[in-house]
């Protein structure tokens, strides 16, 4: 994706920046614009989900898949981070995903802020959006509760 169109040839360096970051996580990652659109996600992101990123960016996060994303509880929290400066940290989202299966994710979200001195250049607000899997950790979890409560 092009993200000139979102940030003008001044935020190249920062966008390099910011990919190279989010590049380097272990778990799945996606940038969203102001409008909750796709800007990037990570490798990570596309071997965990088995999407491709022509099916991912651009899109609206909401619609990806076959609409997994689209839970108004999610809805409401990505929808506060810009206008109300606000994050939120272990958002849990448990679905049957095509191809994967029934998963467990937890979510944490935040705006990426710039320095103040940069702020004087236009630029488009952008959200980050990490999410653990933790399949298979509630997995054993349950499994130990079931053996304690048989026991």
């Amino acid at each position: 994706m092009d993200t000139n169109i979102f940030f003008g040839p001044l935020w190249e360096g920062s966008w390099t920046y910011i990919k190279t970051v989010v590049d380097a996580a272990r778990e799945p990652v996606l940038i969203l614009d102001k409008e909750f659109h796709v800007l990037a996600a990570n490798k990570p992101f596309y071997q965990t989900f088995r999407v491709e990123p022509k099916d991912t960016e651009g899109k609206l996060v909401y619609k990806l898949g076959n609409g997994q994303w689209n839970i108004p509880a999610l809805q409401k929290l990505l929808q506060d981070i810009l206008p109300k400066h606000t994050f939120f940290k272990g958002f849990e989202v448990i679905h049957e995903f095509p191809v994967i299966g029934r998963k467990v994710i937890l979510l944490n979200a935040r705006q990426i802020h710039f320095k103040e001195e940069a702020k004087t250049v236009p630029f488009q607000p952008i959200i980050l959006l990490a999410m653990e899997d933790i399949t298979e950790m509630v997995a054993v979890a349950e499994q130990l509760a079931r053996q304690t409560k048989s026991s």
